[in-house]
């Protein structure tokens, strides 16, 4: 069933403020999840913040098993994080902890469209074991080639990390066909799904993927300060936590410590229960619309932004991939991005400015020190593009030649 846009906008008290395509920066929460975050918060205030957490156990274990009927895995595969970094991080370094503990002569594969925070940690982590971290090289299309990544496989490579969809130029890259050589080869594959959950389906089994993170900020239209983990039940079995606390191991009655084999390993015990019901909701919220609509309404909107941006004088469309997303990148030649930001800004319009510090090696592979990103969501419009395109063209014109 098509997407009632007239209603999703209903729903969507930002869209009678702002005209806002920088959904891939962090989308606008509809109202059952603003209600449900202020509801509990207001709970905490006249009830107690234990009490009222108590009260909402239920609401908040649904957070869980709605990330993993998202997911198509079980609910004890989950933790909830606090952004989509610290998800990452938690899980990267969990499996570094255990059974991923890198050594000399170790080899981490990812790709030139991984995100700064996982390149850098990656090669922090390696450069402390004696270990390696190598780039799988790109195909025409800018996404990672298959074929080189299959020479690439050895004895000696622990990990392969990607980047589902990538945050400057848009391209999903082939995250099952790498999940095929991971799982063939008994290499653990972290994939970081930052900007594809919330606008696409994701099914961990299809993809083969033994650890994936994402925020809730982003597509999944969650409160920020969330994010979600999903660890296979293998992985978790060799795990180990590196923050410990009551959440993560327990002590038994002759004084050992005795770690979960749960997700929730990954977890510290105080964390906001208000943005995790939040989080509950958008998720559901996402479901009830379905993911594949929801793919098929962002795809459209995009299409037709590009094709609306080809046509405005010195704009150049900088998205790479036979696949792509609702990520739309694009430079205009002779104005900084900033300056094009704060100006539509000032009109009610959201864009965003990617630079170097962001995705370093894509861009620095195409020669790019800044782009400019509009991403759209169920809840944009064709008339809303047609406004950010004339404003564009109006930008132009004004500052000239």
């Amino acid at each position: 069933m098509a997407i009632d846009v007239a209603l999703m906008r209903a729903e969507t008290p930002g869209c009678e403020m702002v005209r806002h395509f920088n959904n891939a920066g962090g989308a606008l929460p509809p109202r059952p999840v603003l209600d449900a975050v202020i509801s509990h918060l207001q709970r905490e205030v006249l009830q107690g913040p234990v009490e009222a957490g108590n009260a909402a156990a239920m609401a908040i274990d649904d957070a869980y098993t709605a990330a993993a009927e998202l997911l198509n895995c079980q609910r004890h595969e989950i933790a909830i994080a606090e952004s989509g970094s610290r998800a990452w991080s938690a899980a990267f370094g969990h499996f570094a902890l255990g059974s991923g503990r890198f050594g000399p002569g170790d080899r981490i594969l990812t790709s030139a469209s991984e995100w700064a925070g996982n390149y850098i940690a990656l090669l922090d982590a390696a450069r402390a074991a004696g270990a390696a971290v190598e780039l799988i090289p790109t195909g025409p299309d800018g996404t990672p080639s298959i074929d080189a990544l299959q020479d690439m496989i050895d004895d000696r490579v622990r990990l392969i990390a990607l980047t589902h969809v990538a945050a400057n130029g848009g391209m999903v890259n082939p995250a099952a066909r790498v999940g095929d050589i991971a799982r063939s080869a008994g290499i653990p594959f972290l994939l970081d799904a930052a900007q594809s959950i919330g606008q696409m389906p994701i099914d961990v089994e299809v993809i083969g993927c033994d650890m994936l993170t994402a925020p809730g900020r982003k597509f999944l239209r969650a409160p920020r300060g969330t994010g979600l983990v999903y660890i296979r039940q293998s992985l978790l079995e060799k795990m180990r936590p590196f923050l410990v606390d009551n959440s993560s191991a327990a002590l038994t009655d002759d004084n050992r410590i005795v770690f979960g084999r749960d997700a929730s390993m990954l977890e510290t015990n105080e964390n906001s229960r208000a943005l995790r019901i939040g989080l509950g909701v958008a998720i559901r919220y996402a479901l009830s619309l379905g993911l594949g609509e929801i793919e098929a309404r962002i795809t459209s909107l995009a299409s037709y932004l590009r094709r609306q941006l080809a046509h405005i004088d010195r704009v150049v469309v900088r998205d790479q991939g036979r696949r792509q997303s609702g990520i739309v990148s694009f430079t205009i030649d002779g104005l900084p991005g900033v300056a094009v930001r704060d100006w539509l800004y000032g009109r009610q319009i959201n864009i965003s400015v990617g630079g170097a510090a962001y995705t370093p090696l894509d861009m620095k592979a195409r020669g790019l020190a800044e782009i400019l990103r509009a991403s759209v969501h169920v809840y944009n419009t064709e008339g809303e593009i047609e406004e950010l395109c004339a404003a564009l063209g109006d930008f132009v014109r004004q500052c000239g030649h």
